[in-house]
């Protein structure tokens, strides 16, 4: 069987002093000179023909030697290895990629920087999207399969599949199944509920009427029930964001008492002391107890602490219900706060390649963490730990939901392997530095004003900047190329895909029956 295409490590040269590549990017392995010259050499040589050949190949390694530093100033594209190239690891996968895919886009929970990755993908692969007529499914609606572009099974015969569903729905999976196989990979992500109230209050504000009413955050949460309203116009972005795009049904409790504050509990729930909000997520990064241990005694921790940041969550029957069918259809889910560590799993379940996952990212707001290729805490800081614990409980469907798919992730990496785990978050962090050094000036996400190219300049909404990517000049075609992938927001990449597969139908002009003078 002849393994899949993919892009060479490292080339053995058993008969060549140094490997170069011809272009930026690493070249499949059949194309390397390395696999060409090692091809040429398992010609048979006659003896004078081999001392011909060695005195040749020293005499080309010394001149390489004595002109390498000259030669790559001269010519920046041929180098020796790019920094930001594949490092060592596997060469052919023992699966074959996984190319059906249903992403959840759940909103404000890094899952825009997710969706660049599958556009990049399916657009490198030649995959063809479920796309919506616009940006969105029809959303705060329930996800429906006739608003999928070019999805029209009562017109019988035989459609070209789908491979990837992954823009802005409520998640209605009868429907995405009239869209998708079942066995299609069913994935989704997640934020802490206190990080994620903040970015949602900002981006937000004119769009929920009960942040639009409430003069702060702060003054938001002291007293919610004062701004929110259930079924008004734009509230499910104030509450339960996550549950509500996971298209959950709310409890009786919660669709009854109007504004209702506090979580559901058990009579004798499991207690879960949440460490405050505001530490770099890398500082803990392959700690499952960074977030969640068990609660300490009112001996040795405040008791304003203790009450108010401690939730149960072992429930009710409804909640746990609904995160069990949730384990039955996702077959992962990430967790923003762990960002990377999720990213490597994500390339392992779907048996892709590291480079596959590295991107940057994307709708990111001025002044967050995002905008440095994580995913943190959304401005929070150990001040605000009361403001946390009310975000938390005032977004307990969401806290729930927090806490089983980071359990489950941590469950995940143990069996993943947690030092090889290590190795692979940092080796594709420094490979998306170094793309960033290499596409982007700067080095990093600007201030949209210095954005001019309306191709990746992100869309402008709420009241914080939406961060985007400026290329640095001189780059080679091939870069460019996949430079651009990397850069373009969501909205633009969406056009050209949809340009890509509904090409727009040129009418000719009907023929005159006399020369028009010009």
């Amino acid at each position: 069987m002849t393994p899949p295409s993919r892009t060479c490590t490292f080339c053995s040269c058993t008969a060549v002093s140094s490997c170069l590549y011809l272009c930026a990017w690493p070249l499949p392995c059949h194309l390397s000179l390395c696999h060409m010259a090692s091809t040429r050499t398992m010609r048979l040589w006659g003896p004078w023909s081999l001392g011909v050949a060695l005195g040749v190949f020293m005499t080309i390694g010394l001149a390489l030697q004595l002109w390498g530093g000259p030669f790559q100033k001269r010519l920046p594209g041929l180098q020796l290895r790019q920094p930001w190239a594949p490092s060592p690891g596997p060469a052919v996968p023992s699966c074959p990629p996984r190319q059906r895919l249903v992403f959840l886009k759940t909103h404000k929970s890094g899952s825009s920087s997710v969706l660049s990755l599958l556009h990049r993908y399916g657009d490198r692969h030649g995959l063809r999207f479920a796309l919506p007529t616009r940006y969105q499914f029809g959303y705060p609606r329930l996800f429906q399969a006739s608003w999928v572009k070019g999805y029209h099974p009562q017109r019988g015969g035989t459609q070209p599949p789908f491979h990837i569903l992954c823009h802005h729905m409520r998640f209605n999976l009868k429907e995405v199944l009239q869209v998708m196989p079942s066995d299609s990979f069913f994935f989704s992500i997640v934020r802490d509920p206190a990080a994620l109230t903040h970015s949602a209050f900002s981006y937000y504000k004119s769009t929920s009427s009960a942040f639009r009413k409430a003069p702060s955050l702060a003054a938001f949460l002291d007293n919610p029930r004062a701004f929110y309203r259930p079924g008004a116009r734009g509230d499910h972005y104030a509450r339960n964001l996550l549950w509500f795009d996971f298209g959950l049904p709310f409890p009786p409790e919660m669709r009854t008492k109007r504004g209702n504050l506090h979580p559901l509990r058990d009579s004798n729930p499991p207690q879960l002391h949440v460490l405050p909000f505001g530490a770099d997520p890398r500082a803990h990064t392959l700690d499952p107890n960074a977030l969640f241990h068990p609660a300490p005694t009112a001996a040795n921790v405040p008791s304003q602490t203790s009450s108010s940041a401690t939730l149960g969550l072992g429930s009710s029957s409804f909640i746990q219900w609904s995160l069990a069918w949730l384990d039955s259809v996702f077959d992962l889910v990430l967790v923003a706060e762990y960002f990377d560590e999720s990213l490597v799993l994500l390339a392992d379940a779907l048996c892709w390649g590291l480079d596959d996952v590295v991107g940057f990212m994307h709708n990111a707001q001025a002044g967050s963490e995002q905008g440095r290729n994580t995913v943190s805490n959304g401005g929070l800081t150990t001040e605000d730990r009361p403001l946390t614990a009310r975000a938390r409980a005032w977004n307990n469907l969401d806290w729930a939901l927090y806490v089983h798919f980071n359990h489950s992730l941590w469950a995940r990496i143990k069996q993943y392997g947690q030092s090889r785990l290590e190795s692979a978050v940092v080796e594709l962090r420094a490979r998306r530095e170094a793309l960033a050094k290499h596409c982007l000036v700067g080095g990093e996400a600007l201030d949209p004003k210095y954005i001019t190219d309306r191709r990746f300049r992100p869309f402008q909404f709420g009241s914080g900047k939406v961060l985007g990517y400026v290329l640095r000049s001189g780059l080679s075609l091939q870069d460019q190329e996949e430079c651009e992938r990397l850069a373009t927001p969501e909205l633009q990449y969406k056009d050209k895909l949809d340009a890509k597969q509904f090409p727009p139908t040129v009418s000719l002009p009907l023929k005159t029956s006399r020369v028009l003078s010009p």
